[in-house]
């Protein structure tokens, strides 16, 4: 998990971009802005998922295939 993500900065960003997008009354902007917070989630949650994996891996001595 890098910096970036650890932050959340993707998704806060998606956040700044929805509420300019509503002030602005740009619905297309609302639309992606939604699609690119949707986005933060899941790859935020990909990470940990991964993060959960190795530590498993590591504590059970689990190898690749």
């Amino acid at each position: 998990m890098g910096l970036f993500d650890k932050l959340n900065l993707r998704e806060m960003r998606a956040g700044v971009k929805r509420r300019l997008g509503r002030r602005l009354g740009d619905r297309r902007m609302v639309a992606a802005a939604r699609t690119e917070e949707a986005e933060a989630r899941l790859l935020r949650t990909q990470d940990e998922i991964l993060d959960a994996v190795a530590e498993m891996r590591r504590e059970y001595g689990a190898r690749r295939r």
